[in-house]
């Protein structure tokens, strides 16, 4: 029987994309850009959090966001409402974003604000990444930190069952804490679940609805930025 040589694809366009996430990141930090990838399951509060947050820090930073989904301009529309620049990214059925997509990303956002006057230089840029708690942990978009949102009827269990997404993150914002009486969730074991994945990780608890905890949040992004 005839040997062949087998050839591990998944590893060499995962170390492809690697680098190419490291070319980025390093592009960006010369730039003086922050890039935030916002991650979490559909339904979360994503939009909700960035619209709340875009009005607390739009006075004090540039601010633009790409919405990643697989079809509809819904989210990017939201978001301009708000006045802040947007672009819709539209995966083509793909589950997420890679390093490569992300750099198509910023050139458009960067070509849509010199054709509309504008410096395209932003301080803060967030990718709201497409809802899903599996596949976009998998790449490395090139940003500077990832963020997880995970929403109190989601369970407290999330980190357990998806321990990369929570393994890939620096930050977990635990969203929808005004309905966490009516649901089963534990935030201190939650906690736990997501250190024992991620010793290193910053949970912060919020409302996006209300506010509540927002502020430590805007901190967080505060030194990330200046950073």
């Amino acid at each position: 029987m005839d040997e062949f040589r087998v050839i591990e694809v998944k590893q060499n366009v995962m170390a492809s994309n690697d680098a190419e996430a490291d070319e980025l990141r390093a592009a960006l930090a010369h730039e003086g850009t922050t890039l935030v990838n916002l991650m979490s399951s559909p339904g979360s509060g994503k939009t909700t959090t960035l619209g709340r947050t875009i009005g607390a820090l739009a006075r004090e930073m540039s601010i633009a966001v790409m919405e990643a989904d697989i079809d509809s301009d819904v989210d990017a529309r939201t978001i301009a409402a708000t006045g802040a620049d947007a672009i819709q990214l539209h995966t083509g059925g793909m589950c997420h974003l890679d390093a490569d997509m992300c750099r198509q990303g910023l050139d458009e956002l960067a070509d849509q604000l010199t054709h509309s006057g504008k410096d395209p230089h932003r301080d803060l840029v967030f990718l709201e990444n497409v809802g899903n708690l599996v596949c976009p942990a998998e790449f490395d978009t090139g940003a500077t930190a990832n963020v997880a949102i995970l929403s109190v009827p989601e369970g407290d269990d999330k980190p357990l069952k998806y321990p990369l997404m929570f393994e890939v993150c620096d930050l977990v914002l635990v969203n929808k804490m005004d309905v966490a009486p009516y649901f089963d969730f534990d935030l201190a074991r939650f906690e736990d679940n997501v250190r024992s994945r991620n010793p290193k990780a910053t949970v912060i608890p919020i409302c996006a609805k209300t506010g509540e905890g927002m502020d430590a949040w805007y901190d967080w992004l505060r030194s990330l930025v200046r950073g």
